[in-house]
């Protein structure tokens, strides 16, 4: 059930929660988050991206009747969806609710799938932000897979988060690195997301995904060529990122 009101306001809970758990582990911060009554109800989102299986997998030993929300844009790779299964399956999870956007704001707002060639931020809105903000509305808190490697605008994530004051944002791998990924994924034999051998490094939808160079920040493959770094469903102090964030805004 959520938190009852009347409530410690969020922002006291994240900084009391990330200086107790600060020097813990990823598995750690996952298991106690799920067990915190100053969290509340908690669900994983998760993109079946890239590097999904191993927040996955985490969360499959740990409790694997936790709600996991995947976002269907119904604009992903046909490899996304069938990835879904397969790790689903092979893990066990047995909450996986699958979101998608209200058909008949599809038809008002973008009847031909074209709304990404002239509106990025809105085509994100309609088919990602908004289908998750319904989904979460029972939820205190949810679990994301951001990591501090993954770009300008995640250099300071922290394991708690305040999500514009009104739920916490659950971060267990943000002091993972590449190789800890790499590492986890070898040693507990996880399925690979099919695009990753293609140069996919971060994997999104379609239409807006490209494979990455050697070398290139992994998330250089997402809206290429655009002012745009995030799809909206992630916040700095209450506000979406839209690109590279100053030090006062990341803070």
């Amino acid at each position: 059930m959520p938190l009852e009101s009347p409530l410690v306001p969020i922002a006291e809970r994240v900084a009391d929660l990330n200086a107790r758990y600060r020097h813990h582990g990823a598995t750690a911060v996952l298991e106690h988050a799920l067990a915190d009554p100053m969290v509340g109800r908690l669900a994983l989102v998760s993109s079946f991206g890239a590097e999904s299986v191993v927040l996955l997998h985490l969360v499959s030993v740990i409790d694997r009747t936790t709600p996991v929300l995947f976002i269907d844009t119904q604009m992903l790779f046909p490899e996304t969806l069938a990835y879904q299964t397969e790790v689903a399956e092979k893990l066990g999870l047995t909450e996986i609710r699958t979101i998608r956007a209200n058909p008949a704001r599809i038809l008002a707002q973008d009847p031909d799938n074209l709304l990404h060639l002239t509106d990025t931020d809105g085509c994100c809105a309609l088919r990602k932000t908004e289908p998750l903000e319904r989904a979460l509305s029972g939820f205190d808190a949810w679990i994301t897979g951001r990591k501090r490697y993954q770009g300008q605008t995640r250099q300071a994530v922290e394991f708690f988060e305040s999500e514009g004051g009104i739920r916490i944002k659950v971060n267990p791998l943000a002091h993972w690195g590449r190789e800890d990924i790499e590492d986890y994924m070898v040693n507990n034999r996880l399925p690979r997301h099919p695009l990753v051998a293609k140069g996919y490094a971060s994997i999104g939808c379609a239409p807006c995904t490209t494979p990455v160079a050697p070398g290139e920040d992994p998330r250089a493959g997402r809206w290429r060529g655009k002012a745009k770094e995030e799809c909206g469903i992630h916040y700095i102090n209450g506000r979406m990122v839209r690109g590279p964030q100053s030090q006062e805004n990341a803070a």
